[in-house]
């Protein structure tokens, strides 16, 4: 056993999860993730919970979306909601052996299917919740690495004293929360959005391993602007490359992309709330530094900015409702700047104050 797969166990058990005795916690991971699922299973053992297991199987998703009807696939499952409505915390392993397994399915089904789960999602939310990655070789080869560099990447950006990393978070939220008109501008970007009132959300391992963000949820009607994401949108197994998003009070107006177009302007089509933004968050983990099509590391790369269209979170003090919630990643390394009220606080990545 890699003493590092140990490490993360403590880490997801006795810190982000903060499991007492007597809790019921479910560990939920696909087949490959079976070392950090057994781990995981030791240490609420040994902190006197009642852990509980569920394996996946990728494959099963894919058959549902080929072969089911709409009745199956829009299908709300009564037991699955008993279990997350029974349980106090979930730690949610994810380890693909294909990231490309739901690539050709009709994104309607997809939709339809992130609806009747909707309600599930809402459950778990609002419980002790966290979601990781265990090293896979689809991982690693979607990153552009080998299994051992990526275990390194993973581990190194996960295995580390979180107290200490929320310390720091803290002063960037305190330059942040004292301000309300935030402005965009970067490569084809010039956009604007209002925080006012809002009190923004530090991520600091609680619920993402690895972690490393801060965000809020921006007033819902007031975005203007344009934004141009050089990195690649994924959702559900499928690319949009070359985003393009015009908005007008809040509201996504056009959409464009160099690839998959057409799967963007349906995922923004869902319902009335995926065209207005959910959550602007700021990446504040510099030892993340590589895209690697993993939105669970790189919304977290110090120097960028995510927004998701869709679904805010309750405790960011957003409204808007949607069975959407979708970021995009926007690189200000270079040429990028951010300003709180007309005053610049970060330069090409770099905070200033």
């Amino acid at each position: 056993m890699d003493e590092r797969v140990k490490k993360l166990a403590d880490i997801l058990v006795n810190y982000s999860c903060n499991i007492k005795a007597g809790e019921k916690i479910l560990i939920a991971g696909d087949t490959e993730a079976k070392p950090l699922m057994i781990e995981c299973y030791r240490e609420a053992l040994k902190r006197k919970a009642h852990p509980l297991i569920r394996v996946d199987f990728l494959e099963t998703k894919k058959i549902l979306f080929d072969e089911g009807d709409d009745n199956q696939i829009e299908y709300k499952d009564n037991i699955r909601k008993y279990t997350f409505e029974n349980i106090d915390a979930l730690i949610n392993i994810y380890a693909p052996s294909n990231l490309k397994m739901l690539t050709s399915v009709n994104p309607d089904k997809q939709v339809k299917f992130s609806k009747a789960n909707k309600e599930c999602v809402d459950i778990i939310m609002k419980k002790k919740w966290v979601g990781v990655n265990y090293p896979t070789n689809a991982l690693a080869q979607e990153a552009g690495m080998s299994l051992e560099e990526y275990e390194n990447f993973v581990y190194g950006a996960t295995n580390i004293d979180w107290e200490k990393t929320k310390s720091s978070m803290a002063e960037i939220k305190k330059i942040f929360d004292s301000g309300s008109k935030i402005r965009i501008l970067g490569k084809d970007t010039d956009l604007t959005f209002s925080i006012e009132g809002r009190e923004g959300t530090m991520c600091c391992g609680e619920n993402n391993m690895p972690d490393g963000e801060l965000f809020y949820a921006p007033v819902e009607n007031s975005a203007n602007g344009e934004i141009y994401y050089e990195f690649p949108a994924i959702t559900n197994g499928r690319e949009v490359e070359g985003v393009r998003l015009k908005f007008k009070d809040g509201k996504v107006v056009e959409a464009k992309a160099k690839k998959n177009e057409e799967f963007l302007i349906a995922m923004l089509d869902t319902d009335e709330g995926s065209r207005f933004i959910g959550e602007f968050g700021i990446g504040l983990n510099y030892g993340i530094d590589r895209f690697t099509k993993d939105i669970l590391f790189d919304e977290k790369i110090g120097g960028t900015i995510h927004l998701a269209v869709g679904q805010a979170y309750e405790e960011s003090g957003g409204t808007n409702e949607s069975a959407v919630h979708w970021d995009m990643v926007k690189d200000l390394r270079s040429h990028g700047q951010i300003f709180i009220d007309d005053k610049l606080v970060q330069q090409n990545g770099k905070f200033l104050v």
